[in-house]
């Protein structure tokens, strides 16, 4: 068993920031890409941030030079700081992580979400 537990969203006007957090924990023996989607209300989940195992980041252009992300494999944790933040990043954002098992499969998992809402 694998669990994402995410932390860190909010309330935040226009122009404030926040910080996302997200651990992983159970039966890893490792972590391939791990990173962030959002899911706004009507529309689809889109990628936001991603980072491969060999460290490569890939933004959504959307929030490229306004959200930063890194991880720490140590602690099996990724975080997404959100700054600039403008009421169209709205939305619910939900910790994805692609995980070899200590079973020896890999498999793609996913957090319960983090609500993060931006008033204008």
């Amino acid at each position: 068993q694998v669990q994402l537990v995410e932390s860190g969203g909010g309330l935040v006007q226009a122009g404030g920031s926040l910080r996302l957090s997200c651990v992983a924990s159970g039966s890893i023996f490792s972590i391939n890409a791990m990173g962030w989607y959002r899911q706004a209300p009507g529309k689809e989940r889109e990628l936001v941030a991603q980072i491969s195992g060999a460290g490569a980041t890939n933004y959504a252009d959307s929030v490229k030079g306004r959200f930063t992300s890194a991880r720490d494999d140590a602690k099996n944790t990724v975080i997404l700081q959100m700054d600039s933040l403008q009421p169209e990043d709205t939305g619910t954002y939900y910790c994805h992580a692609n995980i070899w098992t200590t079973q020896w499969y890999s498999t793609d998992y996913w957090g319960k979400g983090t609500l993060v809402t931006v008033s204008s």
